[in-house]
């Protein structure tokens, strides 16, 4: 079958020959119909996260359920599922009291699903949909309405669940409050959407191409600033304090979607009194940031990690698939560009470019 394989940094081929085992006991084997693209990927080929090749990039899917594992019952053939990456075992006690980014056995799955002339493929992220057919654990699956496309359905698994729950599961973002953005790609644009959701009063977006503003805007943003001339943290005290209470002159919250310190420096600097920065961007492994703690214990403001949205996939996936449906979630606005699988080079290209907010391989 066909798929896209990770060799090593810089590397990835189109293949036509993959094979994928039965499921076990717990697991379904799905076959993908389509599949987000998402920045993570990227960050696998470029070496950002350090992942062991060869591997099945990919973790943002959607498709129908073609055989089930010993044991699973809450799935059947034929169900239209959303995947996502937490593979957390379910009985462990943050599991079981609604945490289950938590779970240890949700972190750094590296399973090996797949077979390539005799020799063993891993997966990514406990998922890799960037294949015609993948093995996920049960739970992993999540069954959604057959009348929502599965090329709109698959972005859901990831960066909705991450933007959107950053926002409402991670920073319980209050009516009223109000938040800067930077970064505004894929998962920026679902947290603006996220704090539009929340009633925020006033959403800023932060980013270098100013070609983002429209979209910026049609998510949910009050206010742009083009980062690329400057001094990002002064501008939005001055949108926060015009015609109201400065609130210590800055926002209440911010969200770095980059993964870059430099940025995170500028969120930092633009919290007002009691306001919190949400380090949503990812980094890599061993990057250090200086950080002035007098401005942070002398009013309040604080710095919050946040994986995955902090999601619980089994309530918010079809929490968001119903508010789509509702019109008060966009998810057709995020699809910019569909693609063959085999035209993945010219797919990346448009990602890093920043052309796509979010791209989809129809397979």
């Amino acid at each position: 079958m066909r798929a896209l394989i990770y060799e090593g940094v810089g590397k990835l081929r189109f293949v036509d020959d993959l094979d994928v085992r039965d499921p076990d006991a717990g697991e379904v084997l799905v076959r993908i119909v389509a599949s987000g693209i998402c920045h993570s990927d990227i960050s696998v080929i470029n070496g950002t996260i350090d992942w062991p090749a060869p591997a099945v990039l990919g973790h943002e899917g959607a498709g129908v359920v073609e055989k089930l594992g010993a044991g699973v019952t809450d799935l059947a053939v034929g169900d239209h599922v959303a995947l996502h990456t937490l593979a957390n075992c379910g009985r462990c006690g943050p599991c079981e009291s609604g945490r289950p980014t938590h779970c240890r056995q949700s972190y750094g799955n590296r399973a090996q699903p797949f077979h390539r002339n005799g020799a063993p493929v891993s997966s990514f992220g406990a998922t890799s949909t960037f294949v015609e057919k993948t093995v996920v654990r049960s739970n992993q699956a999540v069954k959604i309405d057959p009348t929502v496309p599965l090329d709109i359905a698959c972005v859901v698994g990831c960066g909705v669940l991450t933007g959107v729950g950053s926002v409402i599961n991670r920073a319980r973002v209050a009516a009223g409050e109000t938040a800067a953005v930077f970064g505004i790609g894929g998962i920026g644009l679902n947290v603006l959407q996220g704090l539009r959701l929340a009633g925020a009063s006033r959403i800023i977006a932060i980013d270098l191409l100013p070609t983002r503003e429209e979209k910026a805007r049609e998510f949910g943003a009050t206010d742009f600033i083009d980062a690329s001339q400057g001094n990002v943290p002064q501008r939005i005290r001055d949108i926060v304090s015009s015609g109201a209470p400065d609130h210590g002159s800055g926002v209440d919250w911010s969200f770095e979607c980059v993964g870059n310190v430099h940025v995170l420096r500028d969120a930092m600097d633009s919290l007002g009194w009691g306001g919190n920065c949400l380090i949503v961007g990812t980094t890599a492994a061993g990057t250090m940031a200086e950080i002035s703690l007098s401005p942070l214990s002398f009013v309040d403001r604080g710095i919050m990690g946040v994986r995955y949205g902090a999601s619980r996939p089994h309530r918010d996936i079809p929490t968001y698939i119903a508010q789509y449906r509702l019109g008060k979630l966009k998810l057709d606005e995020l699809v910019t560009q569909r693609y063959a699988l085999h035209d993945f080079e010219r797919a990346f290209h448009d990602l890093e470019q920043g052309k796509l907010a979010r791209g989809v391989f129809l397979l």
